[in-house]
């Protein structure tokens, strides 16, 4: 198979990340062709030009619908905000180009729809980034739950925090508008919820309550403007299985960085894990003694594959972008046919469903089936 021509949509941090994963995918897996990164497009020419530059890309542009257009361009990477990942994409796919886009889909239900119609009718491969799912101690934790190591699983609790919005004084941007969701549920809650999908498949139903900790932000040039969604929210859900489950997501929480607390509770023991030390988790199994009984702590390790593609010793650790590499070469296996471990639009859709679940739920204030 010739190689990938790659095409990259804004270059921020999420961009950044995405060249890394292009770059270095041949490098750490080797049984993927080495893409070949041919056109980038960023807001201005300029800063077109270095980015291209600084990332390794043949060409640069400030218009987007020109990389879009590029013959040579075979998939196309979308990190832009929130509200633009819906034109985009559609444009991608029905110019016949694969899609990577990063999540959420779309802060629009419909919008949402409408890339997932197009892609099935494009017949091309559209997946979100959702790279958490990629982590060796996830893959890991969900073998051990299909082998029954902590027996029948009764509750779930997931919570998402970091503290980007934390500081009353911090400015105004585009992740405080209406235009870019309900806030702290679709902007980083949609995490959460992947993993909750890749362990235990799609939420059914919810009841929420979201808050506003500051009702208003300063403008940089001067003023005040109001803050149009909420940096935090409450969950209550149901799973299947009969699974209950409590989601808590938090963009103003002081002192917290990437956390993402999972604690799984099933008949015969527990798991906990945390994202911010994402290469260990905990196991509980009452099993034994119970004088002996307690957490173990279990680092990553070659034995949780594909650690073993990075480095070959425990306890040494992988980072963030190591899990976007992971993921895009289950996208490169994916686009050749091969089963692959990622989420496509479709899966994206349902749990793009349970954030609107969520907030219809606290509008209306009781419980949504999400059917």
């Amino acid at each position: 198979m010739k190689p990938l021509g790659i095409g990259l949509i804004g270059t921020g941090y999420m961009g950044k990340c995405h060249a890394l994963a292009w770059n270095a995918v041949k490098t750490v897996f080797g049984d993927v062709e080495r893409p070949r990164l041919v056109h980038l497009a960023e807001a201005n020419a300029g800063l077109a030009e270095a980015r291209a530059s600084e990332f390794g890309f043949e060409k640069a542009t400030a218009d987007w619908r020109t990389l879009i257009a590029d013959p040579e361009v075979d998939v196309v990477s979308v990190t832009t905000p929130n509200q633009f990942h819906a034109e985009m994409a559609i444009a991608a796919l029905e110019a016949g180009k694969h899609v990577w886009c990063e999540k959420p889909m779309a802060p629009a239900y419909a919008d949402a729809e409408r890339m997932l119609e197009t892609a099935e009718r494009s017949g091309k491969v559209a997946v979100l980034g959702y790279n958490y799912i990629q982590n060796p101690v996830m893959q890991h934790i969900k073998t051990l739950l299909g082998e029954g190591a902590i027996g029948t699983v009764n509750h779930v609790r997931v919570e998402m925090d970091e503290d980007f919005m934390a500081d009353p004084d911090v400015y105004f941007y585009w992740k405080s508008e209406l235009a870019a969701g309900y806030g702290a549920l679709d902007d980083f809650a949609v995490h959460p919820l992947s993993l909750l999908w890749y362990l235990f498949g799609h939420v059914e139903a919810v009841t929420t309550d979201m808050v506003k900790p500051y009702a208003d932000r300063p403008l940089s040039g001067g003023g005040r403007r109001a803050v149009e969604n909420h940096d935090a929210a409450s969950v209550l859900m149901r799973l299947g299985g009969g699974i209950s489950a409590v989601l808590m997501a938090n963009r103003a929480a002081w002192g917290r960085k990437g956390r993402i607390a999972l604690q799984i509770y099933g008949s015969k023991g527990s798991i906990l894990y945390d994202q911010e030390r994402m290469n260990e988790f905990e196991l509980y199994q009452a099993e034994g003694r119970g004088s002996e009984q307690g957490f173990r702590k279990i680092l990553a390790a070659p034995a949780h594959r594909p650690y073993d593609r990075f480095i070959p010793a425990p306890g040494h650790g992988l980072g963030f972008n190591d899990l976007k590499i992971i993921e895009c070469r289950e996208l490169i296996r994916a686009i050749s046919g091969e089963p692959s471990s990622i989420v496509t639009f479709k899966d994206g859709l349902r749990i793009e469903k349970s954030v609107h679940a969520m907030a219809q739920s606290f509008h209306e204030r009781r419980w949504i089936e999400i059917g």
